[in-house]
Parts: C-alpha cells; sequence; structure tokens
C-alpha cells in the first residue's frame, strides 16, 4: 500500500501532492491493477490534511481513468503507468541510493539535492 507524505514547501497543491504519489508509485509498478488505495480516514490520519482534500485528489485520479471507487470496498487501481522497463528500475535506484547518500555526506541538504537533481535533469534533457 501507498504511504502517503506531503511536503508543505513544496508550492503544489495537497491534492495533487497526493495525485502526483500514486502516479509514480504506478510508474515505478509500486501499485498495480487491483491494488487498494488508503481510505481517506486511513490518509487523514496519517498525514493530517481535509478529507476532502483526499477526495479531490481521488477524484482526479479516478478522471484521469487511474482509479476506480467500489462503493463500501474503497477505491482500487485501474490501470498502470509502468512500462516495460521496470526490471532496469532496481539498478538505477541503487545508483540513485548511492548519489543522494554520497551528496548527503557532502553537506547538501534535502533542498540542495532537489536543485542539483532538477537542474541536471533540464540541462541533460536539452542536450542533443
Amino acid at each position: 500500500m501507498i504511504d502517503f507524505h506531503l511536503e508543505p514547501r513544496s508550492g503544489v497543491a495537497p491534492y495533487m501532492q497526493l495525485v502526483h504519489q500514486v502516479q509514480q508509485a504506478l510508474r515505478l509498478g509500486m501499485l498495480t491493477v487491483g491494488d487498494q488505495l488508503p481510505t481517506v480516514k486511513q490518509v487523514v490520519a496519517k498525514v493530517a490534511i481535509n478529507p476532502n482534500t483526499v477526495l479531490k485528489a481521488y477524484r482526479e485520479l479516478e478522471r484521469q481513468g487511474l482509479v476506480a471507487p467500489k462503493p463500501g470496498r474503497g477505491t482500487f487501481v485501474t490501470a498502470t503507468l509502468a512500462g516495460d522497463d521496470l526490471d532496469a528500475h532496481a539498478e538505477l535506484r541503487a545508483g540513485l541510493d548511492q548519489w543522494i547518500t554520497r551528496a548527503r555526506a557532502a553537506g547538501l541538504a534535502d533542498d540542495a539535492v532537489r536543485a542539483l537533481f532538477d537542474t541536471t535533469m533540464r540541462r541533460t534533457a536539452q542536450e542533443p
């Protein structure tokens, strides 16, 4: 099951943070078709968020065709965003884990690590 978290300083609306986290879990194969999302009550208890915010996120995921509610049972994944390259993820994640560990050991805070990563992603996307 997905473990939601919120980044209050991200500048991204809380409901969109939940949507993005589900999308990422679907891309990485951490959620698959048939999996149940946490109940609204569970999410509210975990991240101290308004129930309407969770409902808004779940409605957006439903609009995208990624989940469907089953009355009285919960919200379930109906589609995946994972590609055929899931096998490569484990090795790449291990390398990224090592890189983040080295960055933190060098004294970089999480915001600096994200900035470095994002800047590098943008730069490499522009290279031929």
